[in-house]
């Protein structure tokens, strides 16, 4: 009895299971994309500071971490500048602690969506599978069901079967490369606000605060 309601199923939920991976594929690229203009935006930003902040240690500088606080424009820059009015209100008190809750309450907005591109990767692939699978049942009970039936009917519904599991790895594939890539943004851009913070530790010590 079982078995013949888990066949029933598979005569129509392979097709369920297409669409929703269409779904996730419509969803993984509007994530892709929203992630690939703000993150491209936020680390060209941070690339431009580290080269300032470079080329500030090349002269011996720190100096220029006032400046640098001024651009509250970069997530570096409004680092800086709130730093800077700490350092003005308590010294260096505390100021490492700054740093450090600034980053951790940027970086959910970095990581916006990553999770969900990590879960369709890992998984798209065995929901693909899953179609698969109940397409092959539904190809062989069809098989059993009809009297005319031979070599190229069970072909032709293997062959839409794994219709399935294209699919699956079809949205995995591009949502695994771009989390990979957009993880590496955010530890790039993350490692620069560290970056920053040495260079306000090191101006802090400069003017003796």
């Amino acid at each position: 009895m079982l078995t013949e309601k888990i066949i029933s199923v598979a005569q129509y939920f392979d097709q369920v299971v297409l669409w929703i991976l269409v779904i996730l594929s419509v969803l993984s690229v509007g994530m892709i994309l929203e992630r690939f203009f703000s993150l491209g935006k936020v680390s060209s930003e941070s690339g431009k500071i580290r080269a300032r902040i470079k080329m500030a240690l090349q002269g011996n500088s720190v100096e220029d971490f006032e400046l640098l606080a001024r651009d509250t424009q970069t997530l570096e820059g409004r680092a800086a500048s709130y730093a800077l009015r700490h350092m003005k209100d308590s010294g260096t008190k505390g100021l490492e602690e700054v740093f450090n809750a600034y980053a951790l309450t940027e970086k959910p907005e970095l990581e916006r969506f990553l999770s969900f591109l990590a879960t369709i990767g890992s998984n798209a692939p065995y929901i693909g599978l899953f179609g698969t699978v109940l397409g092959i049942m539904k190809a062989f009970n069809d098989l059993a069901q009809s009297t005319d039936a031979g070599q190229q009917t069970v072909m032709a519904g293997i062959a839409l079967a794994l219709i399935s599991t294209a699919a699956g790895l079809f949205v995995a594939i591009p949502a695994v490369i771009f989390y990979n890539h957009f993880n590496k943004k955010v530890k790039s851009i993350l490692q620069n606000l560290d970056a920053v913070k040495e260079f306000g530790l090191a101006y802090a010590k400069k003017k003796g605060m």
